[in-house]
């Protein structure tokens, strides 16, 4: 008789040990950041990350086909329901923590997903955690034009997951236009803590220095939610699809657009009402999370700060505006511009080759708009190096290469677009360490400049966002 496995009470064996890495989505912004903001404040680049690839590239496949491949896909980076009743949202906090040097920090930002929080994480010396983190798990027969059969098989997959998680939030979205065919094998929950996990905690207590700092970052951003069960929410559509609610409206041209390039049919398009007001979007931050935040930090003699940013591209041009007033203070030029995009980002190369880096959350129109309006009304840069992510999706609300190629003309000297990021565009798909392989043919300027103190990034945050709407408090 082999050895007794025990296992946690109301969970099974199948998903019984499922360790935070496996239960955490691959290539979600969250763990791609903390990844990412651990090796840089080892001093490594991002040449070993990755992510999975999109399989929406199969669109003009037959449907058949198309369900096929985006099984395969996702068989491997799925949970099941067996693995989401066994998921421990602690073991997940006890994996963000883990990945950091075990020393002593100034300070700590928690929060919502950005990639300019990575940025500023690694200037303050600092890491980064994040206030929830994104599941992906199996929808068995499911269909990418079936919203309503959506939620019905989230509900269950929620009430399994929140049994043994009731610390949780469990944010559904159902998005077809950000997430393509795979919006019909698998479904999204983003999880939020309610209250500081035990890992943070630990961490606070332990791996801050006396007095540190603490700043909280919340994406301010708002959507129509439909709440369906306690710890339960639904949310057709997201800020990051490019699109507005509206778009998700059956007689919407573009959610046609959007459905037929993902294999489905605009008329079973049948959404669930949803009456209630806006509500914080997914990346939000839950309200108890933040308080629990202040008290514990608080009761550890900590500062704690918030930063609450409208719209990512309002956090993106300050904190770009801070690293180049951050160099030149430090006698580098503050010259040249890397304009990163999605997962395509690396906070370590940007520090070593004394780059300003701008953070556009993804490939619409919208975040290209912005960076374009933004360096508009900067000093020009010598050089702009443009990474567009292919968001492996074909989408009404995306930029085309045009579009890509007009930011990288705003260099005066060098104007660069990534050509293996832009082979393929937009249905292919591009790892990390892409971002990492272009930015290390850059031309080192060591030493960086001495770490910020928080006040003083603050300060000049405040300065240069809040007529943007970036609140600091």
């Amino acid at each position: 008789m082999g050895p007794v496995r025990k296992v946690r009470p109301g969970l099974t064996a199948e998903g019984a040990g499922l360790a935070g890495d496996r239960i955490v989505a691959a290539g979600s912004i969250a763990r791609i950041l903390v990844g990412a903001t651990a090796r840089a404040l080892r001093g490594t680049d991002c040449a070993d990350l990755g992510h999975a690839g999109p399989v929406s590239r199969f669109a003009g496949t037959p449907e058949p086909v198309r369900r096929a491949v985006a099984a395969r896909a996702v068989g491997r980076v799925a949970l099941t329901a067996g693995q989401a009743a066994a998921v421990d949202a602690e073991r997940v906090a006890r994996w963000f923590t883990d990945q950091y040097p075990p020393r002593r920090y100034p300070g700590v930002l928690v929060g919502s997903p950005h990639g300019a929080a990575a940025h500023l994480a690694v200037a303050l010396g600092m890491p980064w955690l994040p206030a929830g983190f994104e599941i992906i798990a199996h929808w068995p027969q499911g269909a990418v034009d079936r919203p309503r059969a959506a939620l019905d098989h989230g509900a269950g997959l929620a009430g399994r997951l929140l049994a043994g998680n009731p610390d949780l939030h469990l944010r559904q979205v159902h998005c077809p236009a950000s997430r393509g065919v795979l919006a019909g094998t698998t479904v999204v929950l983003a999880a939020r803590w309610r209250r500081l996990p035990a890992a943070y905690r630990r961490f606070l207590a332990e791996r801050l220095a006396p007095g540190a700092s603490v700043l909280v970052l919340r994406d301010g951003r708002t959507w129509p939610v439909l709440d369906a069960a306690d710890g339960h929410s639904f949310q057709l559509g997201c800020p990051a699809s490019g699109l507005e609610p509206v778009d998700f409206h059956p007689d919407s041209h573009a959610l046609r657009q959007v459905l037929r390039s993902a294999g489905g049919n605009g008329a079973h398009w049948e959404p669930p009402e949803i009456s209630a007001p806006p509500a914080p979007a997914e990346h939000g931050v839950e309200a108890g999370f933040e308080l629990d935040v202040r008290d514990f930090a608080c009761r550890q003699a900590h500062r704690v700060r918030r930063l609450l940013f409208p719209a990512p591209e309002v956090l993106s041009a300050a904190v770009a505006d801070l690293y180049r007033h951050w160099l030149r203070a430090a006698d580098k030029t503050g010259d040249r511009l890397v304009v990163e995009c999605g997962r395509l980002l690396d906070p370590w190369q940007v520090l070593r080759a004394g780059m300003v880096p701008y953070w556009c959350e993804n490939a619409t129109r919208r975040s290209v708009e912005q960076v374009e309006w933004w360096l508009a009304g900067s000093e020009p840069f010598s050089s702009v190096d443009v990474l567009p992510e292919p968001p492996g999706v074909r989408s009404p609300a995306l930029a085309g290469l045009p579009q890509w190629l007009a930011v990288a003309g705003f260099g005066r000297r060098r104007r660069a677009l990534d050509r293996t990021s832009a082979r393929g565009y937009p249905v292919t798909s591009v790892p990390t360490r892409r971002a990492t392989e272009v930015l290390r043919a850059q031309p080192c300027d060591l030493p960086a400049p001495p770490p910020l103190e928080m006040a003083d990034a603050l300060a000049r945050l405040s300065e240069t966002g809040s007529r943007d709407g970036l609140l600091v408090g």
